[in-house]
């Protein structure tokens, strides 16, 4: 992960450097050459994206000099941490070692085996808000990703989403399970969210070059005062991704570019909303197609 783009590009060289010298440990070499149940554990996983993602937006930069700033950016949970550092708005250092702290915070939470979640697909936001409420008796069930028209996922007490997921089955809706090692962005995340509260009070904020689209709003913010809680509310907040892509549809973007590994958001935005049009973008080739597709 982020290797081709680390040979070829100085400037991505940089931002893998100034990481591993951050976190007192090569997250460079984790990207690279894994093992891949090593770096799938969430503190290895945050950072590891952060520092991808910002390296593959700094060979950009350093390819594209002339590039006028986005209107917006926006990141779907961990994303809106790079989406902050392109803004300016946090220091790259700072932002990994947040990630790297949220991430073990969030593992703590809850013990592990006692969370769960859950992809429904086919039902709209009052279906899934209902069955959220209607597995509420067998414990925390919330929603976590409202992700594109038709899926949500919905996060909290194993038994209370093992419920949802039997009502889901009942209804008609497709409901499946999710592979994770804790129950994200649902209220049982409080004490994650404080504990990096607390991180945040120490971090220094920047002012944004341009707005960022918060998770927890769905609306765009370029106030630097603003940041930290929106952050803290992300955590133990459902991620609205898809009012996030349609605010942005609606403001009259038409191009955007999903910086990292994987096209997961492209399928999404094209799902909410096709009047945007999403180029992938993760190595030296898929860079050299950005002046073509912005035009």
């Amino acid at each position: 992960m982020g290797k081709a783009v680390f040979d070829a590009s100085p400037a991505a060289r940089a931002v893998f450097e100034t990481c591993d010298r951050a976190l007192g440990r090569s997250i460079s070499k984790l990207c690279f050459e894994g093992p891949l149940e090593e770096l799938t554990l969430t503190y290895n996983t945050q950072p590891a994206l952060v520092a991808t993602s910002t390296a593959i937006l700094a060979a950009i930069r350093e390819q594209y000099p002339a590039l006028k700033a986005p209107a917006f950016a926006a990141g779907h949970s961990l994303g809106e941490y790079a989406a902050l550092v392109a803004a300016g708005a946090l220091e790259l250092e700072d932002a990994v070692r947040l990630v790297e702290l949220r991430g073990r915070a969030m593992q703590a939470a809850v013990p592990e085996g006692r969370g769960a979640m859950v992809a429904v697909i086919g039902g709209d936001r009052d279906a899934v808000l209902k069955l959220c409420s209607d597995a509420k008796p067998a414990g925390v069930v919330e929603p976590a990703n409202f992700n594109a028209p038709g899926q949500v996922v919905l996060s909290g007490e194993k038994a209370a989403v093992e419920h949802a997921t039997e009502l889901a089955t009942e209804r008609k809706l497709k409901a499946i399970p999710l592979k994770v090692s804790a129950p994200f962005h649902c209220s049982l995340m409080e004490p994650a969210a404080r504990a990096v509260e607390t991180a945040l009070a120490k971090v220094r904020l920047s002012e944004l070059g341009f707005p960022v689209v918060a998770n927890a709003t769905a609306e765009p913010n370029q106030e630097k005062d603003r940041v930290a809680a929106l952050l803290v509310r992300q955590i133990d907040g459902a991620v609205l991704w898809e009012q996030s892509v349609s605010l942005m549809a609606n403001a009259g973007v038409t191009h955007a570019i999903e910086i990292g590994s994987g096209k997961v958001l492209a399928g999404l935005v094209k799902r909410i909303d096709k009047r945007i049009q999403v180029l992938g973008v993760s190595d030296p080739e898929s860079i050299a197609k950005i002046g073509a597709f912005l035009g």
